[in-house]
């Protein structure tokens, strides 16, 4: 998992970085998500086990 690589790598920064990224750019996708079809992001969010 990303968690045991960022705790055995802990200079990963590159990683680290990426990882921000990838996490940002999933965010303003939902946000855009929830503000155009709020159903779809519900449904969306329980599929991926996000923000309960």
């Amino acid at each position: 998992s990303l968690t045991e690589h960022f705790r055995v790598h802990a200079k990963d920064f590159h990683g680290q970085r990426g990882l921000l990224r990838m996490v940002s750019r999933r965010r303003r996708l939902l946000e855009y998500l929830k503000r155009t079809d709020l159903a779809k992001y519900r449904q969306l969010i329980d599929e991926l086990g996000l923000r309960h």
